[in-house]
């Protein structure tokens, strides 16, 4: 049968038509066929007992409940309020959590933000989204409300935590009384630009979100390592801490939530009345030191600086001594 030019032509574009839409339903329902689970199998309470030292204490705030660690007298002046970093949790305030209530004679809380920790990780609410800047200045203000009313309230804040202390000082001046910045990831970028944020809630990019940043479960444990000065201080109990959030089902969920909640990345830093102390390792390869430096010297009417020596991203960790040193001065 020999066909003619029109009869070909249409053939082709028949196949043509045909090919193009087997690639636009590949990629409409595709990614729907892609198996997303999740390598985690216990509670946020059953992740917790895997680490010595911490409690199972737990804060109702917008629909989920915010694990938190507390030390010190109930009853004191003053409420010292630590917020974790990128990837860590209150596990983190570990080794300065009882020192500082001692030192300051405070109440100290340190708790898990959202996506982090053992916090739990809703995937459904109604209201402000759990995982974005502005619910979580809500939940240092249910925080503040529940456990420092009457008292002077310092709000400490590590790296990305750094950059919600200062966000909520800012919007709030007259809820605390003293500001720390520690190592604080101000004005370094990072995050996924609020013009993409469109794209993340596409089903089909939301249905694989899980999958894609799931690798944080590797690429983690080498921040920990340029986190510290002297890798030799990182023990099994370290790595043990940072890693058993990671056994909670559905964590990866969690953080992809994170990933994609909206936040405040910019602050109007002239409007920061507080007085704060940034403090710094002087080794510091995740916020390099030079730029706590130069944050202290754009903020120079209101805060002080303080460098830890052999020291890196974590002082808190590698040098607790040093570091609640520095607070106690700064608080008296």
């Amino acid at each position: 049968m020999f066909w003619n030019e029109r009869q070909l032509n249409l053939a082709m574009k028949t196949r043509t038509k045909v090919v193009l839409g087997a690639i636009g339903a590949t990629l409409l329902f595709g990614p729907f066929f892609v198996p997303v689970g999740t390598t985690g199998t216990l509670t946020g309470a059953q992740a917790i007992e895997t680490v010595p030292g911490l409690e199972p204490n737990f804060l109702s705030v917008l629909d989920h409940k915010v694990h938190f660690e507390i030390a010190g007298d109930p009853d004191s002046r003053q409420l010292i309020l630590l917020l974790h970093g990128f990837g860590a949790s209150s596990f983190s305030w570990e080794k300065v959590i009882e020192p500082l209530a001692q030192k300051t004679q405070s109440l100290v809380i340190a708790y898990d933000r959202a996506g982090f920790g053992f916090t739990e990780r809703p995937q459904i609410w109604t209201g402000e989204n759990p995982y974005g800047s502005n619910a979580q200045k809500l939940v240092i203000e249910e925080f503040i409300e529940s456990f420092g009313a009457g008292k002077d309230v310092v709000l400490v804040g590590h790296s990305a935590g750094g950059l919600l202390a200062a966000d909520f000082a800012i919007s709030n001046p007259a809820a605390i009384s003293q500001l720390v910045l520690f190592a604080p990831a101000i004005g370094t970028g990072g995050g996924v630009p609020s013009w993409l944020g469109f794209a993340l809630n596409i089903p089909q990019l939301n249905h694989l979100g899980p999958l894609l940043v799931s690798s944080i479960s590797t690429s983690g444990l080498e921040v920990i390592y340029q986190s510290y000065h002297d890798q030799n201080l990182i023990t099994e109990e370290t790595l043990n801490g940072y890693t058993a959030p990671l056994k909670i089902a559905g964590w990866e969920r969690g953080f992809w939530e994170f990933v994609k909640a909206p936040r405040n990345s910019e602050l109007v830093l002239e409007n920061l009345v507080t007085p704060t102390l940034i403090i710094t390792g002087d080794d510091d390869q995740i916020v390099p030191t030079q730029n706590s430096i130069d944050l202290a010297q754009q903020l120079s009417k209101v805060a002080r600086l303080v460098v830890v020596p052999n020291s890196g991203h974590l002082t808190n960790e590698e040098n607790p001594n040093e570091f609640a040193a520095a607070l106690e001065e700064f608080i008296e």
